[in-house]
């Protein structure tokens, strides 16, 4: 950020020393100036990919506690699916139909970790969704939805999922 503002400052100095209409303190205004809107957008953009972090981390962490009260599950995300897209909302939170299908002999419920990514496979979110009662043989659909606005084009998919 650092080398960034300092950048910004030493162009902005060439800039308006080359003008005939300013003095050397006007440049030296606007240098500062140009180095102080440079910073703040800095400081806004590392603030937002904090917040970012923040909620990833701790959407990440409320899917763990999920899991961890689903005790004794057997994995089943071989029996669980996503359409692979997600939908956006008008509200910006994208969701994803999933679908667990029950081979057991009795019925179950799932809970499903639904990951959201963009196209380069980067996680953007994450979030549990359970499937109750699903009947033995059959299939249950229920909706992911994502805990935050999230823009571009956006993948679902299962990251793990139990079945109880």
């Amino acid at each position: 950020m650092v080398l960034a503002v300092s950048v910004v400052a030493a162009l902005a100095a060439q800039l308006t020393a080359c003008s005939d209409d300013s003095s050397p303190s006007d440049a030296a205004s606007k240098a500062a100036s140009a180095a102080s809107k440079a910073a703040s957008a800095a400081s806004k953009a590392a603030s937002a990919a904090t917040e970012a972090g923040d909620a990833l981390a701790s959407a990440t962490a409320e899917a763990g506690r999920k899991f961890d009260e689903f005790k004794s599950g057997a994995d089943a995300k071989d029996e669980v699916k996503t359409a692979g897209t997600a939908s956006p909302g008008s509200d910006g939170r994208v969701t994803a139909e999933v679908t667990a299908t029950n081979p057991t002999s009795s019925a179950k419920s799932y809970v499903v970790q639904v990951d959201f990514r963009d196209q380069s496979g980067n996680l953007l979110d994450t979030t549990v969704v359970t499937v109750d009662d699903v009947p033995a043989g059959g299939s249950e659909n229920a909706t992911a939805r994502s805990n935050r606005s999230l823009t571009g084009d956006v993948k679902a998919d299962v990251a793990r999922a139990a079945r109880h």
